[in-house]
């Protein structure tokens, strides 16, 4: 059955294909894009059902107004699917105040302001479905990427609360963590923070180097996550948070079962701190 989906970000990379694999599939997909001139080639790709609609997810007020022309010009959304983001590189020391609010604004506030202005009609509807796009980086974290892991994980404890939340109303909730797919995002979409502390050089230098070396030869197939998301879509039982990409699933494992190991460890000074007539909240 058809779909109308609203997928922010669209002019590149997983966005990009995610639209692209929904439309093939016969579903009807608003995309958004920061420049108009981007709108005619969007809507190219499937004229009719591909719409193309400006919207900076940082500007809270359009993205309010754009999700109502959309629910009233095209049609009511059924499948959110939050994408627009983009990465910082740099050391936590290195990486400035304003660095930080501006990753946040994007990958989180933006995620926000989104869901919430699509949610309603979703809820009285009783249907829908919304896809965070994560990260591996969501689920385990390396050195210098501080301000990315943090707006990703922020976003993975919204999506786990609000899961529970909408179920009752027949709304779906989805986490999708990528791990490294063939994109621009450790290109020219990341904000590589400027050096300026040399005592980081030996930690952090090797990364960086890694990172634009990797760039353009990523393991991940983009049109493979298009079709990915499209099968959970149409799972009767979806699940909460889904991996993508063999390097995701072998990372994430080896971090949750470090950190499994570190509670098993330190478990009796954990529960040494429990006073003896407290109450279990859960």
């Amino acid at each position: 059955m058809s779909k109308t989906f609203l997928i922010t970000g669209v002019s590149t990379g997983l966005g990009r294909a995610i639209a692209t694999e929904a439309l093939h599939a016969g579903h009807t997909v608003v995309g958004t894009l920061r420049d108009p001139e981007q709108i005619k080639d969007f809507e190219s790709l499937a004229p009719g059902r591909a719409h193309g609609r400006v919207m900076d997810v940082t500007d809270h007020d359009q993205v309010t107004t754009v999700v109502e022309e959309v629910t009233e010009a095209v049609a009511p959304i059924d499948v959110l699917v939050n994408n627009a983001g983009y990465g910082v590189e740099g050391t936590l020391e290195e990486a400035s105040l304003a660095d930080a609010r501006a990753q946040f604004d994007v990958n989180v506030f933006g995620v926000i302001a989104v869901t919430k202005a699509v949610l309603p009609s979703m809820r009285e509807r009783r249907t829908g479905h919304v896809f965070f796009i994560t990260s591996m980086g969501g689920l385990r974290a390396f050195a210098g990427l501080s301000l990315y892991h943090g707006s990703k994980y922020a976003v993975e404890g919204i999506a786990d609360s609000l899961r529970p939340e909408v179920a009752p109303f027949g709304i779906r909730v989805t986490s999708v963590e990528p791990g490294s797919f063939r994109t621009d995002w450790a290109g020219r979409s990341m904000h590589r923070v400027e050096r300026s502390i040399p005592d980081y050089d030996e930690v952090f230098g090797p990364i960086r180097e890694n990172r634009l070396a990797i760039s353009g030869n990523q393991l991940g197939d983009p049109a493979g996550a298009g079709r990915a998301l499209l099968a959970v879509l149409d799972a009767p039982d979806p699940p909460g948070h889904l991996l993508l990409g063999s390097d995701a699933v072998r990372l994430v494992t080896q971090a949750r079962t470090a950190v499994d190991e570190e509670f098993a460890h330190w478990h009796e000074l954990s529960v040494s701190t429990d006073l003896p007539d407290g109450k279990v909240i859960a």
